[in-house]
């Protein structure tokens, strides 16, 4: 499957829309089947400069492109944690282990280690949701701890983890750093 990453666009809200409400990816995500594509196009053209969102475009057989998935970093904005940013990521039920998440994630990682500095990158996954985990650790991500009764999903509370990555080349390893 060809595919190629690029930043989300104004005009992109339907695309958006048609993957948060798609079953297979809003279980796993905090979307609803209501959500309404005005409001994801007004996330679109609203961003601000500490929002990152890139989108990966693939083609259909008749030649029309279609979103394939999503990921966005978003940078803290408060003083004492702009070292830091939270992600969020969703790709199609039919595109899914296809080498789309780990290009979307690799585009954010460059984002957050080589042009924004960021020492912490953190998100937050469905304990259940092992194909996801596994990506997130395959870039150095690791679980923190147990969010319990964090999200509705299917009529049910779910856990979810909270897992990041610490960037060790411009931050040292915790056993590295002063207790004082």
């Amino acid at each position: 499957m060809e595919f190629y990453i690029r930043p989300i666009n104004s005009g992109d809200g339907k695309g958006l829309n048609d993957l948060r409400r798609m079953p297979g990816v809003f279980e796993n995500i905090l979307g609803i089947p209501s959500e309404r594509i005005q409001q994801n196009e007004d996330f679109v053209v609203n961003m601000d400069a500490n929002q990152h969102q890139f989108v990966a475009i693939s083609k259909l057989p008749n030649n029309e492109e279609i979103i394939v998935g999503t990921a966005g970093l978003s940078v803290n904005g408060s003083h004492r944690t702009r070292h830091s940013g939270s992600i969020g990521i969703m790709i199609h039920k039919d595109y899914q282990n296809q080498g789309v998440g780990t290009a979307l994630i690799d585009a954010l990682v460059d984002v957050a280690d080589n042009w924004l500095m960021l020492v912490r990158l953190e998100l937050t996954v469905f304990e259940d949701n092992k194909s996801a985990i596994h990506l997130y650790e395959k870039f150095g991500f690791e679980k923190e701890g147990l969010k319990r009764l964090a999200a509705i999903r299917k009529g049910k509370y779910e856990n979810e983890y909270l897992m990041a990555r610490i960037n060790v080349t411009i931050c040292p390893p915790f056993d590295q750093l002063s207790n004082t």
